[in-house]
């Protein structure tokens, strides 16, 4: 009854402690973006306050309490806001969070707060949860969303049940798209390969044709980087560097670019995620090795592991540019 798909493990998970009442107090879901990080927050919140009296029907999807949680209406459901403009979560929203937390339910029997992107939360913005986590009601559940723990404090890490959300089956999202959203077999196959695994990402475009168009322009953007001089690379990385979450995303694409030509380049038997790109990643194949693709592709997830922190982002856009390949004739 759990409206979330691919994560039957983490469900079942979150199912055995209410089942053994035996619900955290926070949680911490760490998974890459779109891969249902927050469907499964929201599942969880509707699960624990449910107004079906069998807990193993719970959420039922159909009472007050879940429709209200699903419209993001319900008063015990509280979300974090992040900066529009630089994606983090500053020390006000937190502290709201953590005053809203706070106050009894109103309608429900746990109060629920999700803080997404908590991985982009400064220092002291984390610091502001830590007496919520030291001395939480007993009604209080905090979930926050990671896309890595890696710049989240250790005092928070350590009170928290850390949930690891895996990339999800190209054949289960195919399934999904095709019986859920009517999608047909041949576009559902091209989007579940596309996706990398991340089953809100394939829904989104399943639904909405600007991610496919979105998915387009990356990549042709990634072909003109990679045919430009180092002069061209530099002026690209001063107007991307403008947008963090915007990169972020491009990032997270450019990425599955470099995992197939770095499996192509090693002659890999694995489908590729960007099929409609096989004969540029094979010709990109013809002119570099193994090492110079391992280099990318460890170059583009260093930024996208860096954009957490407060560093000059076109600065370092231009230092992995420099590690792509196509300037040493240049």
């Amino acid at each position: 009854m759990w409206p979330l798909y691919g994560h039957d493990w983490a469900v079942e998970h979150l199912r055995k402690g209410m089942r053994h009442d035996r619900i955290r107090h926070a949680y911490l879901i760490v998974g890459t973006p779109e891969i249902g990080k927050m469907t499964l927050a929201r599942a969880f919140a509707m699960a624990l306050n449910c107004q079906q009296d069998d807990l193993d029907a719970r959420p039922c999807g159909e009472c007050r309490s879940c429709k209200r949680i699903l419209s993001g209406s319900h008063m015990d459901v509280i979300y974090s806001e992040s900066d529009e403009r630089s994606g983090q979560l500053k020390i006000d929203a937190v502290r709201t969070v953590s005053n809203q937390l706070a106050m009894k339910p109103y309608e429900g029997r746990y109060r629920v707060a999700i803080l997404d992107d908590f991985h982009m939360a400064r220092g002291q913005a984390q610091d502001a949860l830590l007496k919520t986590l030291e001395e939480p009601p007993a009604y209080a559940v905090l979930i926050l969303l990671a896309a890595t723990p890696e710049p989240i404090l250790s005092t928070i890490t350590s009170r928290s049940q850390t949930l690891y959300l895996r990339p999800v089956a190209s054949d289960t999202i195919r399934e999904l798209l095709m019986q859920q959203y009517g999608v047909d077999d041949a576009d559902a196959t091209l989007l579940a390969r596309f996706s990398g695994g991340r089953i809100g990402w394939a829904i989104n475009a399943a639904q909405n044709p600007d991610a496919l168009e979105k998915r387009e322009a990356a990549l042709n953007l990634l072909d003109d980087i990679l045919q430009g001089n180092r002069a061209h690379r530099f002026d690209l990385a001063n107007s991307l560097g403008r947008d963090k979450p915007a990169l972020a995303i491009l990032l997270e694409l450019w990425q599955t670019y470099w995992r197939d030509v770095l499996l192509q380049a090693e002659g890999a038997q694995v489908r590729l995620a960007n099929i409609d790109r096989e004969v540029s990643i094979q010709q990109m194949t013809y002119t570099i090795d193994v090492e110079a693709a391992l280099t990318a592709l460890r170059a583009t997830q260093t930024l996208l592991d860096q954009l957490q922190w407060n560093i000059n982002v076109r600065l370092a856009l231009e230092v992995m540019f420099l590690d792509y390949p196509g300037l040493t004739h240049q």
